[in-house]
């Protein structure tokens, strides 16, 4: 486990960490990126736009994380709520580190930190069917399959001291990636 900075979630390889005002820079140029953003709504963002959605100013509905690896920013996550004790998450990493594992691990340490210490039961992701590495990435750090939303997977991945409910068809508030 890496030395986990105050306020930090740390998993197995990777922390997460709140996104601030001094990470806009950064954030900007990744999702002005059409690689980075391609599973990520797919449209480049301007500053502004990263600077109003990325940087802590939706808190506390929309918590906003840069995922670390020995250090250094590899991605964004975030997570939302979408009723009581449940919400989304959401996460995309640079292309140069994908497929190394660092996806799952942070999503990992980001379910057992929402489990843990925010109270949710239940944790949801919406990945396009189509992007077969997300998809694989969230199974790994154990989302399970629940519904379909248009071209869209519902998972969700439920506390351990909470049952899991049979599969709905249609599952509550799953957020969609902004």
């Amino acid at each position: 486990m890496q030395n986990t900075p105050m306020g930090g979630i740390a998993g197995e390889a990777t922390v997460l960490v709140p996104a601030t005002e001094e990470h806009l820079t950064l954030l900007a140029e990744w999702f002005a990126d059409p690689e980075f953003v391609r599973g990520w709504g797919g449209r480049p963002l301007t500053r502004e736009e990263v600077a109003a959605k990325y940087i802590g100013g939706r808190r506390p509905a929309v918590v906003s994380l840069l995922v670390l690896d020995d250090g250094v920013p590899v991605g964004y996550a975030q997570h939302v709520v979408s009723g009581p004790h449940e919400g989304g998450v959401d996460m995309v990493l640079l292309p140069d580190v994908q497929g190394r594992g660092l996806g799952p691990d942070a999503a990992r340490a980001l379910v057992r930190h929402l489990h843990t210490v925010v109270g949710w039961d239940r944790v949801t992701v919406d990945p396009e069917a189509s992007n077969r590495r997300a998809v694989k990435a969230w199974t790994k750090a154990g989302f399970h399959l629940v519904g379909r939303r248009g071209s869209q997977l519902l998972r969700e991945c439920r506390s351990a001291h909470r049952a899991p409910a049979s599969s709905p068809s249609t599952p509550p508030g799953v957020p969609t990636p902004p």
